[in-house]
């Protein structure tokens, strides 16, 4: 079976966030799958998903925190500001972490490890709804 659906997530604040939740109740479709792989995509080029620590928050503030340092607002060399100090670190940020992630499917189920979830990076101070493009794919 191959499915690909869209999805929204609710606009959220400057910084990382687990979104685990929020997709897999947008993708009911997921336990007719015993085993595959679901490919997650996000549609815009300043913001992120990577894969990490779902328990404790001080881990998502602590990439926050480490991101911004790396890749600083308002520096002299930057030439595409016209959409704000944080466009183009956003874009930087986004290409740094990446724009999607890969995870199997066992058992209907995403097969993450135990303290594993899913965070959007949100690069920009004002930003509006994501979106999400999800291909299922399996048996």
């Amino acid at each position: 079976m191959w499915l690909q659906k869209e999805l929204m997530l609710t606009a959220k604040t400057r910084g990382f966030h687990l979104i685990t939740a929020e997709v897999l109740r947008q993708l009911p479709e997921l336990n007719q799958l015993s085993v595959g792989l679901c490919h997650i995509f996000i549609k815009h080029s300043s913001a992120s998903l990577t894969i990490n620590e779902n328990a404790d928050p001080t881990v998502r503030q602590d990439f926050e925190q480490f991101l911004s340092k790396a890749v600083p607002e308002n520096e002299p060399y930057y030439t595409h500001t016209y959409e704000g100090s944080d466009d183009l670190p956003a874009h930087l940020k986004s290409s740094l972490i990446g724009s999607s992630v890969s995870i199997p499917i066992t058992g209907g189920s995403l097969c993450l490890g135990t303290w594993q979830g899913i965070y959007l990076g949100e690069h920009r101070n004002h930003a509006g709804s994501r979106t999400l493009v999800i291909t299922l794919q399996g048996e």
